[in-house]
């Protein structure tokens, strides 16, 4: 039942085109958080404020949006996809031993945002802490993956996060 209300949850407005499976190593930001690094990032002719959110490196059956991958689920070197998946645990932050993903809801406001991290370019990390691969991924904070638009304040989102993340990586709904 979770995979199929996770699931239901993936953006409605990305074309049935556009979702792709990929088979392979993605990053999972599902329990993480986004620090801000001052930056700005471009999401469909739309500028955010970039997060960057350390991620768990899986290896397995994921979903895509082809149309912000470039139509591609291969990844440049040293670096891998933040993808979607409906894995039931993973390893988390901050021992990153594996752990239940617990979704939860939250609602954004002045001192809590949300990050979307999916289907963007990650930073495979040189080392391995408790023999986890980690990614730094690299996404907008409070854009909506459902239409690449601003989330305002009062707006519900799903997170695997703990309470108390900062810009937890999630989508609204």
């Amino acid at each position: 039942m979770k995979k199929l209300l996770l699931l239901a949850l993936l953006p409605c407005s990305v074309a049935a085109a556009d979702l792709m499976i990929c088979n392979g190593e993605y990053a999972l930001c599902a329990a993480s958080g986004s620090t801000p690094t001052g930056k700005m990032i471009t999401v469909k002719g739309k500028k955010f404020q970039e997060g960057m959110a350390v991620c768990p490196v899986l290896t397995g059956r994921s979903v895509a949006n082809g149309a912000l991958m470039n139509g591609s689920c291969k990844a440049p070197p040293d670096k891998v996809w933040s993808l979607f998946s409906t894995v039931s645990e993973a390893p988390q932050a901050p021992s990153w031993a594996v752990a239940p993903l617990v979704p939860r809801i939250l609602v954004t406001s002045k001192t809590e945002g949300m990050s979307n991290q999916w289907s963007f370019l990650c930073d495979k990390q040189a080392k391995l802490v408790n023999g986890v691969q980690l990614a730094s991924c690299y996404g907008p904070i409070n854009e909506s993956p459902l239409n690449n638009g601003r989330v305002r304040h009062g707006t519900k989102v799903v997170t695997d996060a703990p309470v108390g993340t900062v810009n937890p990586v999630g989508g609204n709904f």
